[in-house]
Parts: C-alpha cells; sequence; structure tokens
C-alpha cells in the first residue's frame, strides 16, 4: 500500500506538472477530472490539500473515493472532512471554493458504486485489497 511519503510525493510531482504546463496538462486522469480538495486537519487544524479525481458526479456534486490504494486505513483527507466537512474544492479552470463533503449513505452507495467500478475498475480492484468498505464522498455545492 502507498505510504504517507508516496502520496505526498504524486501529490507535489502532480502539482509540479500542473504549474509547468500551466493548466494544460493534469486535470484529468484516467478519463476522470481531477480536482485539489483541502480540507482541515482534524489535529493541527492547518489546511491539508491534495489532488483527487473523481469518477462520478452528481448533479452539481462531485463523488470521490477514500480508497488510498486498497489500503486497511482511511486517507487522512477522509478523517479530516469526517471532522470538519466544510472544504475547498480547485477544478481546471476555476478558483476555489467552499464545499460540504458528507459520505454517501449505505443505499447511495450501494447505488453509486456499480456505476464507479463499471466505469474504472482500479477501484475494484482496491476493494479487493481490503477488508474495510471503501466510502464514496460527495462534495456538494454550498447552494
Amino acid at each position: 500500500m502507498p505510504s504517507d511519503r508516496s502520496l505526498r510525493a504524486m501529490t507535489a510531482a502532480h502539482r509540479f506538472m500542473l504549474r509547468a504546463t500551466r493548466g494544460r496538462l493534469g486535470w484529468t486522469a484516467n478519463g476522470m477530472p481531477v480536482l485539489e480538495l483541502t480540507t482541515t486537519g482534524r489535529k493541527s487544524g492547518e489546511k491539508r490539500s491534495t489532488m483527487l479525481t473523481s469518477p462520478l458526479q452528481v448533479g452539481r456534486s462531485y463523488i470521490v473515493v477514500a480508497s488510498r490504494g486498497g489500503d486497511d486505513t482511511h486517507p487522512a483527507w477522509f478523517l479530516n472532512l469526517r471532522d470538519e466537512p466544510r472544504v475547498e474544492v480547485l477544478l481546471e479552470g476555476g478558483e476555489k471554493h467552499e464545499r460540504i463533503a458528507r459520505v454517501a449513505t449505505p443505499e447511495e452507495r450501494a447505488e453509486l458504486w456499480p456505476r464507479v467500478i463499471r466505469d474504472h475498475r482500479n477501484y475494484a480492484g482496491y476493494q479487493e485489497r481490503t477488508d474495510r468498505q471503501i466510502p464514496l464522498v460527495f462534495l456538494d455545492p454550498l447552494d
């Protein structure tokens, strides 16, 4: 499973690519939009950002997957938004804006998970690697 150090390195490399290409590359990956999610650290209270893909959009909400590559522990960003659901999201061509994060209900996950893995098989592989149920997270607009 990926270490915290390797996850931070991947985020740094992704940001470097965005800067180096002035945003021409890096806003999509594997056919999914990429977004920058900023949460508030549950222990530090400091802003923490990571780059994530969104395999599904429902209305104006972006769905992100708290997979951490199939690790048995939740990603730190997920734990952060569980404690403080007000997050900031940056999308291609836009400015950072606030959203409310919420974990999909069991019924929502049962409906959405098959759609996620149908189009993005890597998530099915991640779920097979762990006993924890990988959460889906809605990033809902404030208005």
